[in-house]
């Protein structure tokens, strides 16, 4: 009996792609200015983060990988906005 495995291209393509989109995320993702004193600087800024991550996601869209590390970083990268305003607050 002969059994054929199909896909494994597209696979390894996605893990390559995966692969070049972290060390997009690993380097610099964007530089941000803001009041932490004033809740709209600090939503700009994670606005403009989250837009810096997908301009770097850009070239992998519909990697379903990417899809989900995206969402993760954006959350990461949300947080230690916030918590960076929280410090300068406190």
């Amino acid at each position: 009996m002969s059994v054929s495995i199909t896909g494994l291209d597209e696979l390894q393509r996605t893990f390559e792609d995966a692969q070049k989109a972290l060390s997009e995320l690993g380097g610099t993702v964007a530089e941000l200015n803001f009041n932490p004193g004033d809740p709209a600087s600090v939503a700009a800024a994670v606005a403009e983060m989250e837009r810096a991550v997908d301009a770097k996601l850009l070239p992998y869209r519909g990697n379903p990988i990417l899809d989900t590390l995206a969402t993760k970083s954006k959350e990461s990268f949300r947080r230690a906005i916030e918590d960076r305003a929280a410090a300068a607050r406190a």
